[in-house]
């Protein structure tokens, strides 16, 4: 698409929650302290049944907090942005400016460890537990991901020119069917004991890996698949701006639609990876993510110099026709409706799509011939290494329900 680009790095900003529980009322539980949630215990009369905290004042003493955490964060140069109260009482959220995904990784790792020492000061237990407490929301920490070119381009980035377009819904596309064709391997990459309690519950995804993209992009992606002679529709009436001369529809940045029980999410201008734990590492989703990203767009590469030397067709009409076989084939990981449904249980299970409630269910798919060979091939991790993260994963989650158990 641009010969000038000498590299493309991926990019991730989190969104790291929290709750902020006195010291002295998290020192009188054992099981908070131990395990980092309550196991024992009445649901609170009030919980967040009133919808009264999300983005609400934040309350006093976590301010004093947020703004002690925000100074410590700049010294270390973390580029920590917003805060805001979370839905349930006493959740709270912070965000940074999006970096370099393997930077923002280490940002993050450090910011947890920063939090729960800022919070000793200010007698605060800083809970970073997925589900802490029974019957409130728990606490996520969304990955925004996106790929971005040395020469400042976004290329999950809708644009105006037809070119542009193409690019963006080369990337775009290739993305979705990346996750159709991996899905396992992405629901592997957030198993763990915590986020087992989260998943499926109260404003999180559920454990079926589905992606999102908005009312607006799945008609263009139908009207791409009916288009059999590379050109489109005359321009509508509608926000969905059709443009025949460049083939690619204009994609409106704002019209992607909002649907929080969606596990993968296209908002606008990069991919939000809801279903990542608070407490997890980004690291091993942001890997899984890059990987299959890496192999699909390889694959596609493959596809299209094929089609341009054995059929003599052109480089953009041969990137539009593998792009269409791409849509047909990645329809079933895509769904706009609610997540949490029991129907979209059954429909899933008719379209094929895992659906692993449990870590060591999800965790199998790290060591299955697919994964095995994916993270070979790419030179990411071979056999041995693959195997040896899937028994430390398995050892560290019996470990924490045999703690809870005891």
């Amino acid at each position: 698409f641009d010969k000038n680009v000498k590299k493309v790095t991926a990019t991730l900003g989190w969104e790291q929650e929290y709750f902020l529980v006195d010291s002295a009322l998290a020192n009188s539980r054992p099981d908070i302290l131990m395990t980092g949630r309550t196991l024992l215990g009445h649901t609170s009369a009030k919980g967040q049944q009133l919808d009264d905290h999300y983005f609400g004042s934040i309350p006093t003493r976590a301010l004093t907090y947020m703004r002690d955490l925000e100074q410590e964060c700049m010294l270390l140069g973390i580029p920590v942005k917003t805060r805001h109260n979370e839905v349930a009482p006493n959740q709270f959220e912070l965000a940074p400016i999006f970096e370099e995904t393997n930077l923002a990784v280490d940002h993050n790792c450090l910011l947890m460890d920063v939090m729960q020492k800022v919070g000793e000061r200010h007698h605060l237990k800083v809970l970073l537990h997925e589900k802490p407490f029974k019957g409130v929301n728990g606490s996520g920490k969304h990955n925004n991901w996106s790929l971005a070119t040395d020469t400042g381009v976004n290329l999950l980035g809708p644009s105006k020119t037809p070119m542009s377009n193409l690019q963006f819904l080369a990337f775009f596309i290739n993305t979705i069917k990346a996750v159709n064709d991996y899905e396992t391997l992405l629901r592997a990459a957030i198993a763990t004991a915590s986020n087992d309690h989260r998943l499926g519950a109260n404003e999180a995804p559920p454990a079926i890996i589905s992606v999102f993209i908005g009312e607006q992009l799945t008609k263009v992606l139908a009207e791409l698949e009916g288009v059999t002679d590379g050109k489109l529709s005359p321009e509508e009436k509608t926000d969905l701006k059709l443009n025949v001369v460049g083939k690619i529809p204009e994609v409106i940045l704002d019209n992607t639609d909002r649907n929080r029980t969606s596990p993968f999410a296209f908002t606008g201008n990069k991919f939000e990876f809801r279903a990542v734990g608070s407490s997890a590492n980004c690291s091993n989703a942001m890997t899984t993510l890059n990987t299959i990203v890496a192999k699909q767009l390889k694959d596609f590469k493959i596809e299209v110099d094929a089609l341009i030397e054995n059929k003599g067709l052109k480089k953009d009409e041969a990137i539009f026709n593998v792009l269409r076989e791409y849509i047909k084939v990645s329809k079933k990981i895509l769904f706009e409706g609610d997540g949490y449904s029991d129907a979209w249980e059954k429909e899933a299970a008719k379209r094929g799509l895992s659906n692993f409630k449990t870590t060591p269910e999800a965790l199998k798919a790290r060591v299955s011939k697919q994964a095995l060979d994916l993270f070979s091939e790419m030179g990411i991790l071979n056999h041995i290494e693959m195997e040896a993260r899937y028994e430390i994963e398995l050892e560290e989650y019996t470990k924490k329900i045999q703690i809870e158990g005891r």
